[in-house]
C-alpha cells in the first residue's frame, strides 16, 4: 500500500530567510526548522501573517540550528497553538534560546521606541512575541545527540549529523516509510578557523538542499590580513572602525582573528569593544561545549581577557562617547537591529568611520543598502547620510560556496529522486540548479513559497 507524504515550503524558498519546512504524513506532522523572515519588508511581514498550517496540529519540530532564520518563529509557533516536541543538538538549542529571548527583548523594546517617538503606523506598535512566549518555547526543548537515529512514530525516524557553520548545526536525515529525505540546514566550510568540516550524506532519496551562495565561489582573500589593514588606518585616520557581525560564530572567529593578529605583533594595541549581549552568551556555550570546536580553553581565556565586553546599554552610550581611535563589534550582522544602530547612527555619518561587513547581506536589509553604496539609510525612523567608508570581507561567510555545495553531495551514493534547492535568492539557486544538472543530470526542482510537493511512497512511487 501506497504511503504519501506532503512538504510544505513555509518559508527559505526563492529567499535566504524564514526556514520552515513541513512533513505532513499520514503518522505525525514534522517541521523542519522554524525561522523568522528577514530583508525586505514584504518578507518581514509574513511573520505577522496566521501559520498556514494549524500549530496545534504539528507534533514535532526538527532544528538544523540555532540561527534567527531557522529558530526564531519558534515564539510565536507556541503563541498560536503548538505544544508538540521541539529537538536538536544541545548547542543549537542553547543558542536558539539566547537568539530567542535576544530577539523579543529587541521586539519589545523597538515596540517601546516606537510607540514613544511616534514612527508607527500601529497604534500601538507590538512585538511579534514576548519573552514570556520564549520562555514557554524553551519548556518544549529536548537534546539530540549527533548520529544517533529517534524514533518519531512507527515508521518514521531521524537523526542529526554534524555540519559545520555554526557550533551544535546539523543535517537532518529522515527515514520515512523507507525513503531517506535529507534536509541540509545550512553547510558549513571545509576548512573553518573554529569548527570541523562538515560530515557528508551518503545516501537521499529527497534532498533539500541550501543554495545561499550557488551561483559562486568565496574569493580567495586573507581575512586577517584585511582585517589588520584596516585596524592600522583606522588607528591613522584616529577613527572609529564598526563592524556589525552576527553573535554566533561570525563574532567569535573575528575575536580569533585579531587576538591573533595582536598576539602575533601585527596590529598595535588598540580598544576592541565588543557589544553583543547575545554574543557574550554564546560564549559561555562557546565555553560549556568544547568538543564541538577547535579552541582550547586557554585560547577562551586570553580572548576573553584581550576585548572590552559591554555589559549594559549605559556603557554602549559611553563607547560611543569614547573619542579614542577603537574598533566596536556589535550585532547584528545585517544592521536589521541590536546594538550596531546605535553606533551606526552616531558614527555613519563621519568621514574617518569605517565599516566592514562580514557575512552575506541578505536583500532589503541595511547591509546590502550599505554594500551596494547607499548615501543614506533609515535608523530609528530617521535616515543617516554615510559618509563613512564601507568595506566588505566575503571570506568569513559561514556558508559553503558553490564548491562547497557541490562537495558536500558529491558523496551520495544513489541518485536521489528529486533535489529541492532551498535557502537561497532566486539566482543563486537557479545557477546551482544548472550546475548539479550538468554535473549529475539529478532532477531539481525551485519550489516557491508556501508550495506544496505530493510524494508518494510505494507500489506507484512519483513525485507530482
Amino acid at each position: 500500500m501506497s504511503k504519501t507524504v506532503k512538504i510544505h515550503f513555509y518559508g527559505a524558498a526563492g529567499t535566504v530567510t524564514g526556514s520552515k519546512f513541513l512533513l505532513e504524513t499520514e503518522e505525525m506532522n514534522i517541521l523542519i526548522d522554524c525561522g523568522m523572515f528577514q530583508g525586505l519588508k514584504e518578507l518581514r511581514e509574513l511573520n505577522w501573517e496566521e501559520p498556514s498550517f494549524p500549530p496545534d496540529e504539528i507534533d514535532l519540530v526538527l532544528l538544523t540550528h540555532g540561527h534567527l532564520d531557522h529558530s526564531g518563529y519558534l515564539p510565536r509557533l507556541v503563541s498560536k497553538g503548538f505544544t508538540g516536541t521541539i529537538r536538536g543538538t544541545a548547542p543549537t538549542l542553547a543558542i536558539a534560546e539566547i537568539i530567542m529571548f535576544d530577539s523579543a527583548k529587541i521586539q519589545e523594546e523597538d515596540a517601546d521606541r516606537a510607540n514613544e517617538e511616534e514612527y508607527t503606523k500601529h497604534d500601538p506598535a507590538l512585538p511579534l512575541y514576548t519573552i514570556e512566549d520564549v520562555e514557554k518555547t524553551t519548556g518544549l526543548f529536548h537534546s539530540a545527540e549527533p548520529e544517533s537515529w529517534y524514533e518519531a512514530s512507527e515508521n518514521i525516524r531521524y537523526r542529526f549529523l554534524k555540519n559545520g557553520h555554526i557550533l551544535g548545526a546539523t543535517f537532518i536525515e529522515l527515514d520515512i516509510f523507507g525513503k531517506i529525505f535529507v534536509f541540509s540546514g545550512d553547510i558549513g566550510r571545509q576548512e573553518d578557523l573554529l569548527l570541523e568540516p562538515p560530515s557528508h550524506p551518503e545516501w537521499a532519496d529527497y534532498l533539500f538542499l541550501e543554495s545561499t551562495y550557488g551561483d559562486r565561489l568565496h574569493p580567495a582573500e586573507d581575512a586577517a590580513e584585511i582585517l589588520a589593514g584596516t585596524i592600522k588606518e583606522t588607528l591613522q585616520k584616529k577613527g572609529t572602525l564598526i563592524i556589525p557581525s552576527f553573535a554566533v560564530e561570525r563574532l567569535q572567529t573575528l575575536m580569533f582573528l585579531i587576538w591573533k593578529l595582536y598576539d602575533q605583533n601585527k596590529i598595535p594595541h588598540l580598544p576592541v569593544f565588543i557589544d553583543s549581549p547575545m554574543g557574550n552568551a554564546v560564549w559561555t556555550v562557546f565555553e560549556r561545549f568544547s568538543s564541538w570546536h577547535k579552541l582550547s580553553r586557554t585560547d577562551l581565556r586570553s580572548m576573553e581577557n584581550f576585548f572590552e565586553m559591554i555589559t549594559s546599554y549605559k556603557d554602549t552610550w559611553k563607547t560611543v562617547d569614547d573619542n579614542r581611535s577603537k574598533v566596536v563589534i556589535a550585532g547584528s550582522g545585517m544592521v536589521t537591529g541590536g546594538r550596531v544602530l546605535t553606533y551606526l547612527r552616531y558614527y555613519l555619518d563621519k568621514p574617518d568611520t569605517t565599516v566592514l561587513l562580514v557575512g552575506f547581506q541578505a536583500e532589503g536589509t541595511r547591509g546590502r543598502q550599505l554594500q551596494e553604496g547607499a548615501h543614506d539609510i533609515k535608523i530609528f525612523g530617521k535616515y543617516c547620510t554615510v559618509n563613512a567608508k564601507i568595506l566588505n570581507i566575503s571570506s568569513l561567510s559561514a556558508h559553503a560556496d558553490q564548491q562547497g555545495l557541490l562537495d558536500w553531495v558529491s558523496g551520495i551514493r544513489n541518485i536521489p529522486e528529486a533535489v529541492y534547492l532551498i535557502h537561497g535568492e532566486n539566482t543563486a539557486r537557479d545557477v546551482l540548479r544548472v550546475k548539479l544538472k550538468d554535473q549529475t543530470g539529478w532532477n531539481v526542482h525551485l519550489p516557491n513559497l508556501q508550495e506544496v510537493v505530493k510524494i508518494t511512497i510505494g507500489e506507484k512511487e512519483k513525485d507530482l
